[in-house]
């Protein structure tokens, strides 16, 4: 089953992508925010995401992995 018809594969398909973006943008800032309209403008958004609310990512991160691990 593809991703986006598993609701808790779609989750971890975000969350991954979020914590990627903010990663790479701390690395290297140029890379995306030369790009903050368009479609490479989504990548641009997550790291904007994953910075500003770090907590929650975090905590999101945790109980999906928690999720993974012990509950499949």
């Amino acid at each position: 089953m593809s991703a986006i018809f598993n609701f808790q594969s779609l989750l971890s398909v975000i969350l991954l992508l979020i914590c990627t973006c903010a990663y790479i943008r701390s690395l290297a800032p140029s890379i995306l925010d030369k790009n903050k309209t368009g479609l490479l403008g989504i990548f641009w958004k997550c790291a904007r995401i994953g910075e500003r609310k770090s907590p929650y990512v975090a905590i999101c991160c945790v109980v999906m992995a928690f999720s993974i691990l012990f509950i499949q």
